[in-house]
């Protein structure tokens, strides 16, 4: 009894747990509205890989373009990266936004920001130019409403504290279960002398 009951109480949690881990889940990362988040990752580009990361919020977004040289190259000293961002319905034309080269502890770090008048789909296009070549990659990115400023964080922590609470409450329900067994089992011990004190008795 005691097993079935400890796996009862599991059980529900888990189910809690499972819940609250596809609330978490359930906002694709094409329409995230927190912290920044990849749409290029490890992406050879001319002489260089690039990793492209976004926070794309209606108004003003930003990327940050992450490079190291590839292999058996260095990183160019002339090195330039622009980003361009069109709706991917075509209603505006491609506009370009240069990426300037930030300080960075133990690697080369491009920032932009660009432009977005909408909340839609749009085109994002990394170019790189150097004179050891030139390329470029393409993403799709959905351009979210600006985020609550404080009440972000508080959105991102309901499905943590939904977890926590389901936990809790699994455990004070098998605490309940265990000490009302702790009582039954104390009266069931404290009957069966007075019982056989009677018999006796009789």
């Amino acid at each position: 009894m005691t097993m079935l009951s400890c796996s009862t109480d599991a059980g529900n949690v888990s189910v809690g747990l499972l819940v609250a881990l596809l609330l978490l889940s359930h906002t694709p990362a094409s329409a995230h509205n927190g912290p920044p988040f990849p749409i290029v990752e490890n992406k050879k580009v001319g002489p260089c890989i690039v990793a492209l990361w976004t926070h794309p919020d209606v108004g003003t977004g930003a990327f940050y373009v992450f490079v190291e040289p590839a292999p058996g190259a260095t990183v160019p000293d002339d090195l330039k990266i622009k980003i361009g961002v069109q709706p991917v319905t075509g209603r505006l034309p491609e506009t370009f936004y240069e990426a300037e080269r930030v300080k960075s502890r133990g690697q080369v770090q491009y920032n932009a920001q660009a432009e977005f008048d909408r909340q839609e789909l749009w085109r994002v296009r990394l170019v790189i130019e150097s004179s050891q070549g030139s390329g470029e990659a393409t993403a799709q990115v959905e351009v979210t409403p600006p985020g609550f400023g404080r009440w972000d964080l508080l959105l991102y922590l309901l499905p943590f504290l939904l977890v926590a609470f389901l936990w809790f409450h699994g455990i004070s329900r098998m605490k309940r279960r265990k000490n009302a067994r702790l009582r039954d089992g104390a009266a069931t011990a404290i009957a069966a002398p007075t019982a056989g004190q009677a018999k006796h008795s009789n």
